[in-house]
């Protein structure tokens, strides 16, 4: 393991942890200003692409945030992991049945479109103030994106997390994606 992929194993664990130690009622509190800070911050035309996440272990819960962006006329989708190395994005569509999607979730099942999104909101371990990321250490988004980019797409990639994710510095590696702005309670930062 490279002292890259070490480091960012233990910033990884220690934002985590930190995340984790907020209060469930603080967490529900936090996540609604951020949906107040997104739905001030974030601009779509209707028909425009969003991916979001359902939320899972202390993750912020941005449901809130892409309903109000449906209301405006975006189209959600939600990633799905097809295999160890790859997510697609289906179409959420409302009263369409989700089925379990692994790690405790649940989305749009196979015979959702899949789309490619214009706007992906992405939950992370870390990030810095230069944009760099931490995931959780699969690599989906990354790849994804890398994927999208090829294809000619370049999504704006807008990162979710707590204040208490912040790091100092991300240490960044050839195939880490950056991103273009994030979204916390404190307010919507572009990088």
């Amino acid at each position: 393991m490279s002292g890259a992929a070490v480091e960012k194993a233990r910033l990884r664990a220690e934002r985590l942890a930190a995340r984790d130690a907020i209060p469930p009622a603080d967490r529900i509190e936090k996540s609604l200003l951020m949906a107040e800070h997104g739905q001030e911050a974030l601009t779509c035309p209707p028909g425009a692409v969003v991916s979001g996440f359902s939320p899972i272990r202390s993750e912020a819960d941005i449901r809130p945030l892409m309903a109000a962006l449906k209301a405006r006329g975006a189209r959600l989708c939600l990633p799905v992991i097809l295999d160890k190395e790859t997510i697609v994005f289906r179409e959420l569509v409302a009263g369409a049945e989700l089925v379990p999607m692994g790690f405790g979730t649940f989305g749009p099942g196979p015979e959702a479109q899949v789309l490619e999104p214009d706007l992906m909101l992405m939950p992370l371990a870390a990030f810095d103030a230069h944009g760099q990321r931490i995931g959780y250490g699969g690599g989906y988004y990354d790849r994804a994106i890398d994927r999208m980019h090829k294809k000619g797409s370049a999504p704006q990639l807008i990162g979710i997390a707590f204040d208490c994710q912040e790091v100092a510095s991300v240490p960044a590696e050839i195939h880490d994606m950056r991103l273009h702005a994030i979204l916390t309670e404190s307010g919507f930062r572009r990088f």
